[in-house]
């Protein structure tokens, strides 16, 4: 049996829900076909992918493994057959192709774009690699990027392009079960977490060396695994591994997102535009975006009131009009 996309479309939705009931419900199929079809993937891999328990279905570590690379083929797969039905439908007219990192400030950013720039086509493309995007900007193939650089870890910019600071330090929050002993507390020390598993992708430019060199300055050696943030997420809620977060995540019932004492981890938030791009609306709207989804995630909200610095975020069109 060979393994087809719609196997590792299957092996996603598993891990993502935890559930073989909840997967297939979202791949809309049955559960005793999805429970066949996942016994005959593992036959033919000769190993067992997921352990099932009475609290669900976990990845095994070979699970872990094949799903961190699953996840990009199944993402660029969603991707071409998106980008290929727009181009089939879509009317003449300009187009504005954005590239991303991971971020909460995205969905928001695209909606403010199009209504700004009404008859624009508006194209996305995400990836974890910055380094990436930033060289298909240079190529043409995108006409802006959103990008993370990880404190420590300068990211390798092509010449020629534009750039805008979004954010001069953002903060990296930790992601834990709800009821992690940590949890409890408002603010949380590096040492409270050396006996956890930490989870972090290695294939997000900076992130497994800025961890590691954190770590290292703070005396502590806890175990580490490495993988995908959705299958992150999926361990976390268990409480069987911790994760560098995104200050501008939200909590929810079954996960808790805190600040570090210190502030150890933090990135830049940048925007490179190749020449010609309109990079004052882009980075107008995508300050509004940011500054909106900042304020919504509680935690985040309260670390930049303590610190006053609510008035440093950036600010897009529609605030400095509020």
């Amino acid at each position: 049996m060979e393994l087809e996309v719609r196997h590792l479309r299957a092996l996603c939705a598993i891990a993502d829900t935890g559930s073989l009931h909840k997967a297939a419900r979202q791949l809309g199929m049955s559960q005793p076909s999805l429970t066949t079809q996942l016994r005959r993937i593992e036959n033919s891999l000769g190993a067992e992918l997921f352990s099932r328990g009475r609290t669900g279905c976990r990845p095994t570590p070979l699970g872990r493994s094949l799903l961190s690379r699953a996840r990009p083929l199944v993402a660029d797969m969603a991707a071409l057959v998106t980008e290929t039905r727009a181009a089939a439908s879509r009317a003449d007219g300009p187009g504005l192709r954005v590239g991303s990192t991971a971020s909460r400030a995205l969905p928001g950013w695209l909606r403010r774009l199009r209504q700004r720039l009404p008859g624009t086509d508006v194209g996305l493309r995400v990836d974890v690699s910055a380094n990436a995007l930033l060289r298909t900007v240079a190529t043409g193939q995108l006409d802006v990027a959103f990008v993370h650089e990880v404190e420590g870890c300068p990211l390798r910019v092509p010449e020629g392009l534009a750039c805008r600071v979004l954010v001069a330090r953002e903060p990296q929050f930790v992601s834990m079960a709800h009821d992690h002993p940590a949890a409890g507390r408002s603010v949380v020390d590096l040492a409270d977490l050396a006996a956890d598993h930490w989870m972090v992708d290695p294939t997000v430019d900076g992130e497994w060396d800025g961890l590691r060199r954190v770590l290292a300055a703070a005396g502590i050696a806890p175990p580490l695994l490495h993988g995908d943030y959705h299958t992150a997420a999926s361990l976390i809620v268990l409480g069987e591994a911790v994760a560098p977060c995104q200050p501008t995540s939200v909590p929810r019932e079954d996960m808790a997102v805190r600040p570090l004492r210190g502030d150890p981890l933090g990135v830049r938030l940048l925007l490179y535009a190749r020449p010609g791009a309109p990079l004052d609306v882009l980075y107008d709207e995508l300050a509004a975006a940011y500054r909106e989804v900042a304020l919504r995630a509680a935690p985040y909200r309260e670390w930049l009131r303590l610190r006053g610095a609510t008035g440093t975020l950036p600010v897009g069109p529609c605030m400095m009009t509020a």
